[in-house]
């Protein structure tokens, strides 16, 4: 199995904040302590823990167990890599799933886990190797407080979370599109052996974005028939839709696993073609000299009665009859199409 992630200096140490949905709006706090956590949940408002790094467990497990989260729950979220998950457990709903990034182009992909963990008056996020601020757009909103009140309750912040890393999936579908169409382009214009692995490295990136959203496919719709007392109306509305969601991506994930698959078929049939005009040109080469080597033989022959042999301007008549014989068969493959270039870029 993979081991974990690892940045520069080890794995990303773990940082704190907090989300408190007051009456007048939401507000952002930042912890540095667990003790730091115990007043605000005095408060008795909703609150989002965001837990940022991995790389302090006992830290990690000091803040959950000031909010009182089940140590039994904690599992698949701390420990990596996990598998994509959605389930419902008793009063809790759990959500596992990965963040997905290209280094510098589609040809590297990054992952980095992204776990929640829903309970009453209580939303938890664990991030494992976060990039800046935890969802900073998500985050943004909340502090502007714009929209509706309900959609600030923690079932919807929970939706809006899945959302956001399930449509940062699109931009990167659509940069390996683009990219597999460019070598689809050039395994039928220049066929190469890079060409090749590189699609197939395409191809392994896009079964990595197919695992993460197959085993959404079915959980989903079971959390939805659970009728989750956590989730609310507009809640399952918005899991209903993220089932959508789920199919369109694994459809265009599995329609650009078979452009990978016509990108094999290509260079394939690139190849053979090109290796039909060396035959082919090789066959043109025999075809004209078939005759040339003929004659030689004939007039190589050692026999004391070949009156040829004594001629004067034997050799001159020779040359002569051989250059006729070569333009002749040349003109009559030309009109007949053998010199037509099958792998000619157009």
């Amino acid at each position: 199995m993979p081991a974990h992630l690892y940045v520069s200096g080890g794995r990303h140490r773990s940082c704190f904040s907090a989300v408190l949905f007051e009456p007048d709006g939401p507000r952002l706090i930042f912890l540095h302590d667990p003790a730091e956590l115990l007043p605000l949940q005095a408060l008795g408002y909703p609150i989002w823990l965001r837990v940022m790094g991995l790389g302090d467990p006992g830290a990690v497990e000091a803040m959950l167990d000031v909010v009182q989260v089940p140590r039994m729950l904690l599992p698949p979220l701390l420990e990596v890599p996990q598998r994509s998950r959605v389930d419902g457990l008793g009063e809790a709903v759990i959500v596992v799933l990965h963040r997905l990034s290209f280094a510098r182009d589609p040809f590297h992909l990054l992952s980095s886990q992204v776990g929640l963990l829903l309970l009453p008056n209580l939303l938890v996020t664990f991030e494992e190797a976060p990039a800046g601020e935890s969802f900073p757009e998500l985050t943004a909103w909340l502090e502007s407080r714009v929209g509706e009140v309900e959609h600030r309750d923690l079932d919807d912040i929970l939706h809006f979370l899945v959302d956001e890393l399930l449509d940062a999936l699109f931009p990167m579908l659509e940069q390996i599109a683009n990219r597999l169409d460019d070598l689809e382009e050039a395994a039928l214009r220049d066929p190469k052996p890079k060409l090749l692995a590189r699609a197939f490295v395409y191809r392994s990136n896009l079964r990595t974005i197919r695992n993460q959203v197959w085993p959404l496919r079915h959980q989903i719709r079971v959390l939805l028939r659970q009728r989750q007392q956590l989730l609310g109306p507009e809640a399952l509305v918005g899991f209903q839709e993220m089932a959508d969601l789920v199919e369109l991506l694994f459809e265009n994930c599995e329609l650009l696993r078979h452009q990978c698959d016509a990108i094999t078929q290509a260079y394939a049939a690139s190849v053979g073609n090109r290796m039909n005009q060396v035959m082919k040109t090789l066959t043109i080469l025999t075809s004209i000299f078939a005759p040339l080597t003929f004659i030689a033989g004939i007039y190589g022959m050692n026999f004391e009665n070949m009156p040829e042999l004594r001629w004067h301007l034997g050799y001159l008549y020779c040359i002569v009859l051989m250059a006729i014989v070569s333009v002749i068969q040349t003109y009559w493959l030309w009109r007949r199409g053998w010199f037509a270039d099958w792998t000619a870029p157009r």
